[in-house]
C-alpha cells in the first residue's frame, strides 16, 4: 500500500519542555487514521506540523512522498486542513465565504459550493451570516471548506468540537462517506475514543508527547480489549509504570 504519510522520528520542545518526542508513523492511501489522546498530549503540534504551520527541532513530515520543509508546495497541494477552530469572516454568509475560499482553486465548478454545503448541512442556513453560526455550525463550514477541493488527505482537529450528538454523527457519516466513494485518506485527532473507534481503521495513541502505540485497531484489539477505552487506560497505565521506574 501507498504511504500518503510519513512521519520520522519528529520532535518538537516548548519552552515549558512540554512538547513531542521521537513520533513515528505512517497512514496509507485510503485510512481512516484516529490520532487520540488526552487534551494537553500533542495532538495539534503533530497536525501543524504536518501542514507546515510549526516547525519541528528534528525529524521529517512528507507527504504524497514529499517533504514538507523542503517542497511544502509539491507536499501540501492535495491535502485539505481543519486545525483547532474553524475561521471564517464573521460579517459574510457561509456561501460568501466558501465562494472566497473557492478562489484557490482555479477551474472549481460553482455547483461544488452547494454539493459541500449540503453535504455538511449547512444548506438551508448558508446565505446567513456566518457571526449568527453556532460553534458547532462553524465547525461544518470549516469542513466545508476543507473537503472544499475534493483532497484526496484530510487532516482534521477534533472535527466534532462544539458539535452535538447528531452532529457529531453527522461528521462521522461524511468521513465514512468520503473514505469509501471517493478514498479520501484521513487523518483526524480526537479525545472521543468512542468516535474513533466507530470509524478508524487505524490508530495511534498520544500520552505525553510520546507515541505510545500504534498500529491496525483490528491488531490492536484482537484477543485482548473490548474497546479502544480498554486499549487505552491499559496503554496508559503500562506507560505511567515505565515512567514511575524510569
Amino acid at each position: 500500500m501507498e504511504n500518503i504519510v510519513e512521519i520520522e522520528g519528529l520532535t518538537k520542545t516548548f519552552r515549558n519542555q512540554r512538547g513531542i518526542r521521537e513520533i513515528d508513523l505512517n497512514v496509507q492511501r485510503g485510512d481512516i487514521y484516529g490520532f487520540f489522546g488526552p487534551n494537553g498530549a500533542g495532538k495539534t503540534t503533530v497536525m501543524k506540523i504536518m501542514c507546515g504551520l510549526s516547525r519541528a527541532d528534528k525529524g521529517k513530515v512528507r507527504l504524497f512522498g514529499y517533504d514538507v520543509t523542503t517542497h511544502y508546495e509539491q507536499a501540501i497541494t492535495k491535502v485539505g486542513v481543519l486545525i483547532e477552530t474553524a475561521e471564517a469572516y464573521n460579517y459574510m454568509s457561509g456561501r460568501r465565504n466558501l465562494e472566497l475560499a473557492a478562489r484557490m482553486y482555479p477551474g472549481l465548478p460553482r455547483r461544488r459550493i452547494d454539493e459541500v454545503l449540503e453535504l455538511v448541512g449547512l444548506d438551508n442556513v448558508g446565505q446567513e451570516k456566518v457571526g449568527q453560526y453556532s460553534l458547532g455550525m462553524k465547525q461544518r463550514l470549516g469542513l466545508a471548506s476543507a473537503i472544499l477541493s475534493r483532497p484526496e488527505l484530510l487532516i482534521l482537529d477534533e472535527p466534532t468540537n462544539g458539535l452535538d450528538i447528531e452532529g457529531t454523527v453527522q461528521i462521522r457519516e461524511i468521513v465514512m462517506r468520503l473514505a469509501r466513494e471517493e478514498h479520501t485518506t484521513f487523518f483526524i485527532s480526537s479525545h472521543l475514543i468512542h468516535e474513533m473507534e466507530l470509524m478508524c481503521n487505524r490508530i495511534g495513541i498520544l500520552y505525553n508527547g510520546k507515541l505510545i502505540r500504534e498500529g491496525l485497531k483490528s491488531e490492536l484489539l484482537e484477543g485482548r480489549f473490548a474497546t479502544l477505552e480498554d486499549l487505552f487506560l491499559h496503554e496508559v497505565k503500562e506507560e505511567r509504570g515505565a515512567i514511575a521506574h524510569a
